[in-house]
Formats: structure tokens, sequence, C-alpha cells
């Protein structure tokens, strides 16, 4: 039997929350893979063996990538599914933040530390550290508002949430395997990461305001060409995967720099905000 006084745990939202934990956990087994496959052969010395081993690691960081912008979607997905069906709890905040720091915190953390920072092993480990601190830190910060005002915690976000910084991470860096010739391995575009990954790391304790757009939900209407530049997006986000996560991720970004500047109802239009619709306690967390 059940014990009533314990915490309620829905199985939908906390199966999508389960999701983005598996997602994450296996960015980062994929990111070891490929480090000791390149590792091991690069101890042998043999260069068709180096050629083979680049490749095949390329291909584990490739995955790498997209189980975070996986995650991505998981962890837009478990709260929606919560409000959906009245089943938002303090559990299921909790457990998703637990998510986040290993999906959004430690995969692209370790990404880049093997990408580029690994080449500094003085300071390398320490850029990567920070951003973990901060994103755990974004994360408590973002537990503690919600537990004293959950409205309005979650109608906008006070810094960069940090889902959107891991995904912009794992995109820009699947948008440079793009543009190598043979998509193997990045060239000098590597070194814009480690300074990106020490402004998202401020961005998160930023004073900009993000919108949650958790005014959009299953209920919302659209008109007609406002409904076809969504599915438009959404296409040429499926067919243009290398490079369209990116601008959406980049776009959502520079929003909180333009964001003061609109006036109200660019924003109410913008963000789909539903005025006469108060915003509930979620299990999805920035």
């Amino acid at each position: 039997m059940s014990d009533p006084r314990g915490p309620k745990i829905y199985l939908l939202p906390n199966l999508m929350t389960a999701g983005n934990l598996f997602c994450g956990f296996a960015a980062a087994l994929k990111i070891v893979e490929g480090a000791i496959i390149t590792d091991t052969a690069a101890i042998t010395g043999n260069a068709d063996l180096i050629a083979r081993a680049v490749d095949l690691a390329s291909d584990k960081f490739h995955a790498a990538i997209l189980c975070i912008l996986a995650s991505c979607l998981f962890d837009a997905l478990d709260g929606r599914l919560a409000r959906l069906g009245g089943s938002e709890s303090a559990f299921g905040r909790e457990f998703d933040s637990l998510a986040d720091i290993v999906s959004f915190g430690v995969a692209p953390a370790l990404m880049v530390y093997r990408i580029v920072l690994h080449t500094f092993p003085n300071v390398g480990w320490i850029i990567a550290a920070v951003y973990l601190v901060c994103g755990a830190l974004r994360l408590a910060r973002f537990n503690c508002l919600a537990a004293e005002d959950s409205a309005a915690a979650n109608r906008e976000f006070t810094g960069f949430p940090i889902p959107a910084a891991a995904g912009l991470i794992a995109s820009l860096t699947l948008f440079l395997l793009y543009l190598d010739e043979r998509g193997r391995e990045i060239g000098p575009g590597k070194w814009i990461l480690p300074p990106l990954m020490l402004f998202l790391s401020w961005m998160m304790f930023s004073g900009f305001r993000y919108p949650s757009f958790k005014g959009l939900n299953w209920r919302s209407t659209r008109s007609i060409p406002r409904f076809l530049a969504i599915v438009l997006v959404g296409f040429a986000t499926v067919r243009f995967y290398e490079w369209m996560p990116f601008v959406l991720f980049l776009s959502y970004l520079l929003y909180g720099f333009t964001r003061p500047f609109l006036s109200r109802r660019m924003k109410q239009e913008i963000e789909e905000e539903l005025e006469d619709e108060e915003p509930t306690e979620s299990s999805e967390s920035p």
C-alpha cells in the first residue's frame, strides 16, 4: 500500500523526465567512448588506425549531440504533460532538476572539454566546472523561487535557462561539424566553444528575462498563416537538423536582449501567453 504522506509520482510527466535523464546519461557515455577510441588509437601511432578511430569517434560525438537535443525535447514535454493532466507536483520539479544537471550540465561540459578544453589541462577543466556549477546553482535558484511563488517563477525565467544553454552548445557543435568538409572533426571553429560556455554561465545568472512559453499548450488556437509558419519551422528543423536547431537556440538567446524594447502587445504575440490563464506549478525547470 502506498504511503499517503509520500510525494505524488505521476507516470507520464515523470516518464518524460526519465527519458531526459536517460538521453543525458547516454550522451555522456558516447563522449567517453569516443575519447577512449581516439586515445587508444593515438597510442599505437598507426596512421590508418588513427584515421579510422577519428571516424568512429565522430559517430560517437554525433550521437552524443543528438542525445542532448533529445533531452531538450523530453524536458519541454514533461511540464506540458503535467499541466495538461493536472498532475503538477513538487516531486516532478525536483526530479526534473536532477535530470537537467546530468543532461544539460554534465554532458555539455564533458563534450566541450573533450573537443577542445583537454588541450589546456590546467585551465580547461576549470572552464567546464564553472559551467557545471553555474548550471546547478541556476536550477537550485529556480526551485527556491518556484517554492515561494510558483506562478511568478513559471511566467518567465530570470537568466538564460540551462536546457537552452545546453541546446545552444550542442547545436553549435553539430553545426561546426556540418561546416567541415567530411563532417568528422571540428576545425578552428572549436575555439568558439570555451568563451561561449563562460558567457552562458554568466547569462544563467544575468538579469535578462526569457519567456517560458508555458502559456502555449494543446488548447491554444492559431490563425492559418501562423499555423503554417509553425509547421514550416518544424519541417525545416527536421530537414536541416545540422544547422536549424542552432538558429532556433541562438534566436532565443538574442531575444532576451531585444525583449525589453518590445511593446507589451508584441511580446504577447511572440510569446503566445494566455492573459486569462494563470501559470501553475510545473514539473519542468529551466
